[in-house]
């Protein structure tokens, strides 16, 4: 694993900066450290146009290949934006979904006619993607999908619920698992699908979190129009699983960076207020701090996987440690702000700090995208090649 960077990376790294210097900056000031975890509710034309901003300074799919606009730029340089990312405080992309999950999936599987389609719109910044798995009863367990997708003269209707749709109230597309085969179970006969949201049968309901914002949703299909199958009825799973490698992969720098900002934010406190005195917070701090660095450099070592979302087996624990990492920052920043964290802004109801909302979002962490037992049992079974769990027949 290399840690340190060349003098052509460094050019690279003068080039983002000076450019994030130019440009988050008037109209786009106060997107500042803004639409993080816990905050994605906030600006969000601005963060929208922020995305085009960002696009048309060439800024939008640097890690994607050259033929599809992108500019391919290496591990190392990919690192780097996101680094200057969060030092500038770039706010939460918007595009995120889109850009880092569903274009490297559409890149790796999808059709000539699907990437001249999709790709173009993200990468300008234009589309906006959602990510339609999870389900009633099927959260952790993606393989026991229930919506289903029939086939009628060619086209492809969708029916059925997903839930926990992240930004699905602002998205123009959706990537949808769902059963092509009535008569299959588990991870087989499956359809990975592209449905357009602004449609007849899609309807997308709010869900009001403990924060008092609605950052997810649910989604019911009732015969919705899937605009195009990615690969193969059947080959769901195989393409779905590509794409939580995808998710595991460079797209998981930013991220970091983001905890980055909002542990120094708790530094900052912790000196102002005296908290940093105390020598359990000290050492706490010092603890997510380790946390962080070895987040970092295990996702440089993980990165080495193929183009087709394959990852090294050192990506298996990645969820785990930071959504376990990410828990804990939270209880610490409501250690580190002492009696102030029981108090609201002036506003009353919900009117609550950074912090706050930091703390009251990172419950959820241990529970998305795969909850922290799920994440043990694939360790163990798919990293360590230990007995698979006993399930019921």
């Amino acid at each position: 694993m290399k840690l340190s960077f060349s003098p052509e990376n460094e050019a690279f790294r003068a080039e983002i900066r000076q450019w994030l210097d130019e440009n988050l900056c008037g109209e786009f000031e106060p997107l500042r450290y803004r639409g993080g975890p816990g905050d994605e509710h906030v600006f969000i034309d601005e963060r929208k146009a922020w995305e085009q901003r960002m696009a048309a300074g060439g800024w939008v799919g640097i890690g994607w290949p050259s033929q599809h606009g992108g500019r391919a730029c290496s591990i190392a340089e990919q690192v780097i934006f996101h680094e200057e990312y969060a030092r500038a405080g770039g706010p939460g992309r918007m595009g995120h979904i889109g850009e880092g999950l569903a274009a490297p999936t559409l890149i790796a599987y999808g059709s000539a006619q699907q990437q001249q389609r999709y790709l173009p719109a993200i990468l300008e910044g234009r589309e906006f993607w959602c990510q339609g798995y999870s389900e009633p009863g099927a959260g952790s367990d993606l393989a026991n999908v229930r919506s289903k997708a029939v086939c009628d003269n060619g086209v492809w209707k969708i029916t059925g619920q997903k839930v926990w749709t992240s930004l699905a109230h602002e998205a123009d597309w959706c990537f949808v698992i769902a059963r092509t085969d009535p008569g299959s179970v588990g991870n087989k006969g499956l359809g990975f699908f592209l449905v357009a949201m602004d449609q007849p049968g899609v309807d997308v309901r709010p869900i009001v979190q403990i924060t008092g914002t609605a950052e997810f949703n649910e989604v019911f299909f009732e015969n919705a129009v899937a605009a195009d199958i990615v690969g193969e009825p059947g080959e769901g799973w195989k393409i779905a699983m590509a794409l939580l490698g995808f998710e595991r992969g460079v797209s998981t720098l930013g991220q970091q960076m983001l905890f980055q900002n909002e542990l120094d934010a708790i530094v900052t406190i912790a000196r102002k207020n005296g908290a940093a005195k105390n020598p359990l917070l000290r050492q706490r701090l010092a603890q997510a701090h380790l946390g962080l660095r070895t987040m970092r450099y295990n996702a440089m070592r993980m990165l080495s996987g193929g183009e087709d979302g394959s990852l090294q087996r050192e990506a298996l624990v990645y969820k785990l440690h930071w959504a376990t990492w990410h828990r804990d920052l939270g209880e610490l920043a409501m250690d580190v702000l002492g009696p102030d964290a029981e108090l609201l802004g002036e506003n009353g109801d919900y009117d609550l700090s950074r912090l706050q909302s930091l703390f009251l979002f990172s419950r959820s962490d241990t529970i998305y995208g795969g909850t922290n037992q799920i994440q043990r049992n694939i360790i163990a079974e798919r990293g360590l090649g230990m007995p698979r769990e006993l399930r019921p027949r």
